[in-house]
């Protein structure tokens, strides 16, 4: 993909869906998805009763459904797309409420 960012069109999207599975699924004001982007990624990180912090890395191939996937590790202080021993990898199918799932059970 030649493109250098995520279209605008996509981001809109991309808010919906994290719109959703925070209404859905959190369901909770005080603990909930936010995104952020640069580039080619989409970084979700969770607002968690008063701090944020990070939890994984999505990288845009030009489809909805195939988004590359690197979880956050703490230990490490980055994104790994190689780490795939981590509860919820399970989830994770290319799809931005598969990576939300991952997320979740990645870090409860």
């Amino acid at each position: 993909m030649s493109k250098k960012a995520i279209p605008a069109e996509i981001k809109r999207e991309v808010e919906e869906i994290v719109t959703t599975c925070n209404r859905q699924v959190l369901k909770d004001p005080n603990y909930y998805y936010v995104t952020r982007y640069r580039g080619l990624y989409l970084y979700l990180d969770r607002f968690d009763y008063g701090r944020t912090g990070p939890i994984c890395r999505l990288t845009y191939t030009g489809k909805m459904d195939e988004w590359e996937f690197a979880i956050y590790k703490y230990s490490d202080g980055r994104y790994d797309p190689e780490e795939w021993f981590f509860p919820g990898s399970g989830h994770v199918n290319g799809t931005i409420e598969g990576a939300m799932k991952a997320g979740l059970e990645a870090y409860p």
